[in-house]
C-alpha cells in the first residue's frame, strides 16, 4: 500500500488532506464528491478523527483507491482488456506442431506456476503487531461511517477470507462488516455468497467458523474479492494471473486462514453459527439504504499490523463511484469467459448507473430466430449474471455500448412489444423492488432485428400531451419527452402518488396514438431533465412482472412501491449527504461544488 500511495503521489492521482476530517461521516462525504468529478483522485486523510468520542488515530485512511480509469489501469498493470486477451489465448490454446512451437509455448506455460499462492514459513509484515485477547480493541481502527442512517461504522473494504468445513477450500470476498463494540463485527455476507455456503457447512457440523479480515496491501487484493469466480476457485489466483507472481501468503495467528503478508492490518475471529445480531441499515451500492437483518456475528481474536498501517475504505452510494472502475475492470476482464456460455456474444456492458446488477448491454451476432430470447436465459443462468433485472441485446451492427445516445436511438427503433420478454427469476438480495426478498420480475429486450415499421400515430409536444393526460389525472404534475424522433419516443412522467400507478395505466390507455412508452416516476426527489439519474431510478424501482404492461403501449411504474400496490415489505430510502456536514466541508475549503453539482448527482 505505502509503495503504490508513492507511486500515485509521484504521478499526480493522490490527493493529501493534512486537515483532521471526522470518521463520522465527513471523510466518506469528501470522497463521495470527489468519485463524481472526472477524472478523480486517490484521498489521503492524514489526521482522521472522531470527535464526539475524542481519538485521534494514528493512522491515515485512503479513499477512493480505484479513482478513474487511468489510476485502475495502473492497479492492473495494463488495460484490462490485454488481460482478457491473455484469458482468451489460454482458452483457445492448441497443442503445438513442431518443436518451434513447443518452446514458444514453454513461457506461456511456466508463467501459469505464478497463478498459486506461495505459502511463507515466516511471519510476515502484516504480522509487525500483533494483539490477542484482551489486548483486541477495534476501536483503535479508523472505521468509517458513511450515512446518516447507518447503523454504525462499517468496515467496507475489508477482505474477508474464509475456508470450508473440511479445509479443501479457501474463499476471499468483499464484504461489509459492521462494527458493534471493541471485539465483534456484524458479517454481512448475503446467502448466494461463497462465504455463506462454507458457514452452512460449519452451522451443519456445530461448529464454529474461522475468519480473517485484511484491510489493505495490494490495491489488487479487494478487486479480486468482488471478481465473479466460479465456486471453488481461490480468487488469489486470479491476483497471480493478473501481477505474474504468485500472491503471497501467511498463516493467521490464531487461526489456520492464510492471508497476504503485505496486508495492513489484520483481523482474526471466529463466527458462532448460533449467534446472530441485527445489522445495518446500511447505505449501500444501489443508491438506497439496505435494511436491518439478523446475521452472524464475528468475535475478534486478533488484530495484527504492519509498521505504520494505512487503513483502506470505500463510499458507496448513488453512481458515479469507484465500483464504477472496479465493476469496469470485472466487465473487460471476464468477457471470455462469458463467451463460454454464449459463444456469439460480441461485447457486454453493465453502465454505472444501473448499478450493474440492475441493467446489461450486449451486442451479439444472430443467426436465428429466438437467438436474442436464448442469450437472456443463458445470462441469467450463469453466475453472478443471473442477478442482472434488465437485459437488452443488439445486433452487430449497433453503435458501442457506451455511445448511450446513440445506442439508445437505435435500439428504440426496434422496441416492440412482441420483442419483450418477462419473467422471474432469483434477484440480488440488495434488490428492493420485488414484491419477496430474492425472487422478482425481469425484462428481456430482443433490439437485434431490423427497425420497426410503426411509430406515434400522433405525437404531440409535451405541453399538449401534459394537458391531455392531467385532464384524465391531475396529479400528472410534470413531464417530458425523449427521442421523439425514434420509432418509440420515451415519455417520462412525474406523478404524485396517491392511487396505484396500474389505475392510472388502465385510464392513459386511451392516449394509445400519441405514447409509444410511457414511464412514470414520483415527482418528488426526480428532475425530469437528469436522465443519468432517471435511469439510476427507474432500473432499482421496477419489477418487471408487476410494473410493466406491453398494451397498448409499453408502460412501466418506476415510483417507490407501498400498500398502494399491494407492496408488503419495507421500502428503503434513498442515501442522502448530510446538509449540516456538506455545508462545513465547503465552508472549511475540503470540497468546491455548488448547488447544480448537488442536485445533478441527488446528493441531498
Amino acid at each position: 500500500m505505502q509503495e503504490w500511495l508513492e507511486r500515485l503521489e509521484r504521478e499526480g492521482d493522490l490527493k493529501i488532506i493534512e486537515e483532521p476530517c471526522d470518521v463520522d461521516l465527513e471523510i466518506a462525504h469528501i470522497a463521495y464528491v470527489e468519485v463524481k468529478r472526472s477524472p478523480s483522485k486517490v484521498l489521503l486523510f492524514k489526521k482522521p478523527v472522531n470527535r464526539a468520542r475524542g481519538i485521534e488515530y494514528d493512522m491515515p485512511v485512503v479513499m477512493n483507491m480505484f479513482a478513474d480509469f487511468e489510476v485502475t489501469k495502473k492497479i492492473f498493470g495494463r488495460h484490462p482488456d490485454e488481460i482478457a486477451a491473455e484469458i482468451e489465448e489460454l482458452m483457445h490454446m492448441r497443442p503445438p506442431e513442431g518443436l518451434m512451437a513447443k518452446l514458444s509455448m514453454l513461457p506461456k506455460l511456466f508463467a501459469l506456476k505464478n497463478v498459486f499462492p506461495k505459502r511463507l514459513k515466516q511471519k510476515g509484515r502484516c504480522q509487525q503487531t500483533i494483539k490477542t485477547a484482551s489486548q483486541v480493541d477495534l476501536d483503535e481502527l479508523p472505521i468509517v461511517k458513511t450515512w446518516p442512517e447507518d447503523g454504525g461504522p462499517f468496515i467496507t473494504m475489508g477482505q474477508v477470507y474464509t475456508r470450508s468445513l473440511d479445509g479443501k477450500m479457501q474463499n476471499l470476498g468483499m464484504y461489509r462488516l459492521q462494527q458493534y463494540d471493541k471485539r465483534r463485527l456484524g458479517m454481512h455476507w448475503q446467502i448466494h455468497k461463497d462465504a455463506s455456503h462454507f458457514f452452512d457447512q460449519y452451522k451443519e457440523a456445530g461448529k464454529k467458523m474461522p475468519v480473517t479480515v485484511a484491510i489493505g496491501g495490494d490495491p489488487l487484493y479487494i478487486w479480486c474479492g468482488q471478481a465473479p469466480l466460479p465456486y471453488g476457485m481461490f480468487e488469489l489466483m486470479l491476483y497471480g494471473f493478473v501481477r505474474n507472481e504468485p500472491a503471497r501468503l501467511v498463516k493467521s495467528i490464531t487461526n489456520d486462514i492464510w492471508i497476504p503478508e503485505d496486508a495492513d492490518i489484520v483481523i482474526e475471529g471466529e463466527v458462532d453459527p448460533k449467534t446472530f445480531a441485527i445489522e445495518g441499515p446500511f447505505g449501500d451500492h444501489t443508491g438506497y439504504y439496505t435494511l436491518k437483518e439478523p446475521y452472524p456475528v464475528m468475535e475478534v481474536t486478533a488484530v495484527t499490523m504492519k509498521e505504520n498501517p494505512v487503513y483502506q475504505a470505500t463510499v458507496v452510494g448513488k453512481p458515479p463511484l469507484e465500483d464504477k472502475f472496479m465493476g469496469w475492470g470485472t466487465e473487460r476482464i471476464f468477457l471470455p469467459l462469458l463467451k463460454t456460455t454464449a459463444p456469439d456474444l460480441i461485447d457486454y456492458h453493465m453502465p454505472e448507473n444501473g448499478v450493474f446488477h440492475n441493467l446489461i448491454l450486449a451486442k451479439m451476432q444472430t443467426h436465428y430466430k429466438g437467438h436474442a430470447r436464448q442469450f437472456m436465459h443463458a445470462f441469467w443462468g450463469v453466475g453472478q449474471m443471473s442477478f442482472v433485472k434488465h437485459a437488452l441485446f443488439t445486433g452487430e451492427n449497433a453503435p458501442g455500448l457506451t455511445e448511450y445516445e446513440a445506442l439508445a436511438e437505435h435500439i428504440l427503433n426496434r422496441v416492440s412489444p412482441e420483442g419483450m420478454l418477462i419473467t422471474d427469476g432469483i434477484v440480488d438480495a440488495l434488490d428492493h423492488s420485488s414484491p419477496e426478498a430474492l425472487v422478482g420480475g425481469k425484462l428481456g429486450i430482443d433490439a437485434t432485428g431490423e427497425e420497426v415499421s410503426n411509430g406515434v400515430e400522433s405525437l404531440l409536444d409535451d405541453e399538449k400531451l401534459l394537458e391531455a393526460m392531467q385532464a384524465i389525472d391531475p396529479n400528472i404534475s410534470a413531464l417530458k419527452q425523449y427521442f421523439t424522433h425514434t420509432k418509440n419516443p420515451i415519455c417520462i412522467a412525474a406523478y404524485k402518488k396517491e392511487r396505484s400507478v396500474q389505475k392510472l395505466f388502465d385510464e392513459v390507455a386511451s392516449l394509445h396514438s400519441h405514447l409509444k412508452i410511457l414511464v412514470v416516476v414520483d415527482a418528488e426527489r426526480n428532475s425530469l431533465e437528469n436522465l443519468y439519474m432517471l435511469v439510476w431510478r427507474i432500473t432499482n424501482n421496477i419489477d418487471a412482472l408487476r410494473d410493466i404492461r406491453k398494451e397498448p403501449f409499453i408502460m412501466v411504474d418506476a415510483t417507490d412501491k407501498n400498500e398502494l400496490d399491494g407492496y408488503e415489505r419495507e421500502w428503503p430510502g434513498d442515501v442522502l449527504c448530510d446538509r449540516k456536514v456538506l455545508d462545513s466541508l465547503r465552508q472549511r475549503g475540503l470540497i468546491d461544488i455548488d448547488d447544480s453539482f448537488i442536485e445533478k448527482f441527488g446528493l441531498l
